[in-house]
């Protein structure tokens, strides 16, 4: 049967494009949905910031009247002049095990990246580093994390078929939580304190980190902005995650680390329990009960710790700093219970982030793979 292609233009398609995703993976046990809600928001081009310097096109594939898969192209104009290319991206790709419908739906990305000027395109790659990166081709039968997405085994081999090839790779670990504190790690933390007049600040009540919310994220655009794809968060974009990220944080679970003569983050560790179950519970609606679900896992007993956000200011790694607020962290782990960690994905090609597990006990669990073709 012919595939025809629509490109997403009004409020009810959005919606379509989002839960297709959601109807895709219903029976899948790994998958785990993001928030109808938050996903619309990103995709609005009047509600997120990033279409300041982005600009997108969205579709869906039907198949006799039935939508069997979806796309997003994404033009990030910041971060091609920072990377010196002229490069689209695709996203939000999501389709049945038919390799008409893939074909179709990356070649109408294809054509409009062409079109917009760019001669490459790269992907799964969002507007910014705080969407889903990479594609899942190793792990299929490992949970996901809210911060990534899983795809079906069959997707990295159509895209080789359509001339495809790797780009960059990503991976992640399961790391054991210790017992105790290593005893390197609080050696490293005591010398690290007084050597660089440092001290650990924590949070009792939301409003007390408000004054470091920038901060935060402006130590975020330093640590990441040699990596691969980064693009800068604008002032606009800061203020957008501060409204969306800070009122979720579960507090005596971050730890941030502070120069005690003029109270700069220099370190910033942001961890959560999985919300993983929480969210397969939720099925991508907070209401009515999806709430309640996602509550239960914030604040209630769990196995597993997420590592969200993990940085260092550049002229700090490499310094201890890693080992400073782990050990802030690894008695409150051992507090709530937690026997491993889910790391974010990690770029293959990044030493440092990857040589803070040197003294943990590790499990390489998933890898995650951008892809590229020249156009």
């Amino acid at each position: 049967m012919e595939i025809e292609l629509k490109e997403v233009v009004s409020t009810s398609q959005l919606r379509q494009f989002v839960t297709f995703n959601i109807k895709l993976y219903e029976s899948n046990p790994y998958h785990v949905p993001g928030l109808i809600s938050d996903e619309l928001m990103t995709l609005d081009r009047k509600k997120n910031p990033a279409f300041e310097f982005c600009e997108s096109i969205y579709f869906l594939a039907y198949k006799n009247k039935q939508i069997v898969g979806r796309i997003a192209g994404i033009i990030n104009h910041r971060a091609n002049e920072t990377w010196n290319q002229k490069y689209a991206r695709f996203s939000f790709m999501d389709f049945v095990d038919d390799e008409t419908v893939s074909s179709a739906l990356l070649q109408a990305v294809e054509s409009w990246a062409i079109a917009k000027g760019m001669n490459g395109i790269q992907g799964p790659l969002g507007f910014t580093d705080l969407d889903h990166e990479g594609l899942l081709v190793w792990g299929f039968d490992q949970m996901g994390t809210m911060a990534t997405a899983y795809s079906f085994p069959y997707y990295q081999e159509h895209l080789a078929k359509l001339g495809y090839v790797k780009d960059q790779d990503w991976q992640e670990f399961h790391i054991q939580i210790p017992k105790k504190i290593p005893e390197k790690h609080q050696r490293i933390s005591t010398i690290v304190l007084e050597k660089y007049g440092l001290q650990i600040k924590k949070f009792k009540r939301t409003k007390d980190i408000w004054p470091y919310a920038r901060k935060i994220f402006e130590l975020w655009n330093e640590a990441y902005k040699p990596l691969y794809g980064y693009s800068e968060l604008s002032p606009k974009q800061i203020e957008y995650y501060i409204k969306m990220y800070i009122p979720m944080l579960r507090l005596d679970m971050i730890t941030l680390v502070v120069r005690k003569e003029d109270d700069a983050v220099i370190g910033i560790a942001i961890t959560l329990p999985s919300l993983s179950k929480a969210l397969k519970k939720a099925k991508g609606s907070l209401f009515p009960i999806g709430w309640f679900h996602l509550l239960k896992s914030l604040y209630g007993k769990g196995k597993v710790v997420d590592l969200y956000i993990i940085g260092v200011l550049p002229e700090y790694q490499s310094k201890g700093v890693n080992a400073l607020m782990f050990c802030d962290l690894i008695p409150v782990f051992n507090k709530i219970g937690f026997e491993y960690a889910e790391s974010n994905p990690e770029l293959e090609t990044n030493t440092k982030i990857q040589s803070q597990w040197d003294y943990f006990e590790t499990k390489h669990v998933k890898t995650r793979r951008a892809f590229i073709k020249q156009l």
